[in-house]
């Protein structure tokens, strides 16, 4: 059980219209279609862990750079609450691959009118803030 609130950080990749999701093979969620992201470490800063997360989840490159939103996730009865700044990212360098698949078991391009499901709390959270700032 946490004792305090931890930090996370997810990027949103948005390219051509897709955005690249992955899923989830471990609690929370295990089974969830998410942004890619993670912890944030003592004293980085968020955007370098964004850009290290993706690097370490997908193989790819990304300059983290505009946040889109900032998520909140709260489960008193799992002990856990997190909050994580999710950036926006529009171009990347490398081609995906699942660089840690003892934690994801798939990844993909998705259309935003036709997300796989189910989706992560964070990852429903973010997708309220693009659809909001695209109108």
């Amino acid at each position: 059980m946490q004792t305090e609130p931890r930090i996370g950080c997810g990027a949103a990749i948005l390219v051509d219209g897709k955005l690249l999701l992955i899923r989830r093979k471990k609690a929370p969620e295990a089974g969830c279609w998410g942004l890619p992201g993670g912890k944030v470490d003592l004293f980085e800063p968020v955007a370098r862990a964004v850009e290290r997360e993706v690097a370490e989840e997908l193989g790819v490159t990304i300059h983290a750079r505009q946040m889109l939103c900032l998520v909140e996730q709260s489960d008193p009865a799992a002990g856990t609450h997190w909050i994580a700044p999710v950036y926006l990212v529009t171009d990347h360098a490398g081609t995906p691959a699942l660089m840690e698949p003892e934690k994801h078991s798939d990844f993909g391009w998705f259309s935003l009118e036709d997300l796989p499901l189910p989706l992560t709390v964070s990852t429903l959270q973010a997708l309220d803030a693009l659809r909001n700032r695209q109108t």
